[in-house]
């Protein structure tokens, strides 16, 4: 159950949402770990990408983002729903791949289909935003068995704000599974 090395992040957003499908999220809450197979994300591609939270700068609420890769980046969307993403490429770059869905595998009550659900059922909050992906607290491993997978391309949810970036083919998830949000 080790998690993923740093350099898995440390790569092209895309290829890192993409490659995160079919593994195992891990949250270790008081000694209990929960876990969910991600089924869903989507790519930020950095500052250009009109529908990241980078595209205006730095700010207080996305500074984790111009970080080093294999961090965590949690915030807060219409005052109710935590989003999880995971901090990808170099310091600096500003891109991050977001957790839109998860499968449970191991103690997770809820849903798990859509940003908000997954945080809830992990029990993810603002308070891990920052963390570490190679401590062991939050973290993402290869699953015991790995299947094999077909992987849908669709544009990102939620971002037609963003002009032709909203039209993007951003959005990864498993054909077929059940807990993927939308189609």
């Amino acid at each position: 159950m080790d998690p993923l090395p740093r350099a898995f992040y440390d790569r092209d957003t895309a290829i890192v949402a993409r490659e995160l499908l079919g593994k195992t999220l891990v949250h270790v809450v008081d000694g209990v770990a929960r876990r969910g197979q991600i089924v869903e994300t989507e790519a930020y591609l950095g500052p250009h990408d009109r529908a990241s939270h980078s595209a205006r700068g730095k700010t207080a609420r996305n500074a984790v983002m111009f970080g080093p890769p294999g961090h965590a980046y949690v915030y807060f969307i219409y005052g109710m729903h935590f989003c999880l993403n995971f901090v990808t490429e170099r310091e600096g770059h500003a891109s991050a791949v977001l957790l839109r869905a998860l499968a449970p595998v191991e103690n997770l009550a809820g849903r798990t289909c859509g940003p908000g659900l997954l945080c809830r059922a992990l029990g993810v909050d603002r308070r891990h935003n920052g963390l570490d992906l190679l401590g062991g607290e939050l973290f993402v491993t290869e699953p015991a068995i790995r299947e094999k997978i077909t992987v849908v391309k669709r544009p990102r949810i939620g971002v037609d704000y963003a002009g032709a970036w909203a039209k993007r083919l951003l959005r990864f998830y498993l054909k077929g599974n059940p807990h993927v949000s939308k189609p």
